[in-house]
């Protein structure tokens, strides 16, 4: 079995080509922009077609939220067009695909969680060519499309990094306390998405850590486990204005994973002392 997996650069490609790996997977390729673009058709169907996967997972992506409102048709080519190329790909060649989306896709404006159910709108340019990307992957039967937030891992940066930079900088930090999510280690959801690709139980999944908290109850805790002394005032979205608006409620439904099967990933407070340690923080 042939596994690709893309944007093997970025905090999650790289925790599922280790997990891959761990679990003794020995035909492996993971990429990044060096070795193929995305964005060009033929490039994308030459690849494939000469490296045969009989699994795509796709983890690369325009992340950058703020950059993309200004940035649209760059954002637009890889969210949307890359993942169209590499699902008609895995069409020809009847591969296994999986699509990493994002909490982005809702509006945030829901009182309570989000259901696999619930219709997408998006409300940033981001958030807009993700959900563009996972109609693109329903073209494809054999789909998975993972949902997450708050996304932390060992290779890369992320808002846990920032703050403990910021943490050793400064005496006070002003964090967003009315935008609530949960967040997603990308250790615990790579071993998540390998158990995926091991069934055929395809669809639309929600997978992040569980619990709850807002940035700066998050924040908190990061300073809690990483003995750094700082004062935080809490403020809301409206004193830290950015580009592109962030879902106010981001939280969302895991009982897909149930229904199928899957196990939930630990608690996010377990979560971050494990990676704190992994980045010897601790």
């Amino acid at each position: 079995m042939k596994i690709i997996v893309t944007g093997v650069n970025g905090q999650l490609g790289y925790d599922v080509v280790r997990e891959l790996t761990k679990r003794n997977y020995k035909n492996v390729l993971g990429i990044d922009i060096n070795d193929l673009d995305l964005t060009n058709k033929e490039s994308v169907q030459s690849f494939m077609r000469r490296n045969q996967p009989d699994i795509i997972i796709h983890c690369a992506a325009y992340t950058a939220v703020d950059n993309a409102e200004d940035n649209k048709e760059i954002c637009y080519d890889v969210n949307v067009n890359g993942t169209k190329y590499l699902v008609e790909s895995a069409k020809e060649l009847n591969s296994k695909f999986v699509y990493i989306s994002t909490d982005y896709v809702f509006s945030g404006d829901k009182d309570n969680e989000y259901l696999v159910e619930d219709t997408p709108n998006p409300k940033s340019v981001y958030g807009k060519t993700k959900y563009l990307g996972e109609i693109e992957t329903l073209k494809h039967e054999k789909h998975y499309i993972i949902r997450i937030s708050w996304v932390f891992g060992k290779n890369g940066n992320n808002f846990i990094k920032t703050m403990i930079r910021l943490g050793r900088e400064k005496d006070i930090l002003n964090i967003v306390s009315d935008q609530f999510g949960s967040p997603t280690y990308t250790y615990d959801l790579s071993r998540l998405i390998v158990d995926m690709i091991e069934t055929d139980k395809y669809g639309i999944y929600h997978a992040t850590n569980e619990g709850t908290c807002n940035w700066f109850e998050f924040a908190q805790k990061i300073f809690e486990y990483s003995n750094i002394n700082i004062k935080l005032n809490p403020i809301r979205t409206e004193q830290y204005p950015t580009k592109a608006k962030r879902p106010r409620n981001s939280v969302m439904s895991k009982k897909n994973l149930l229904d199928n099967g899957f196990r939930l990933l630990p608690s996010w407070q377990d979560a971050l002392k494990r990676y704190l340690k992994e980045i010897e923080v601790i």
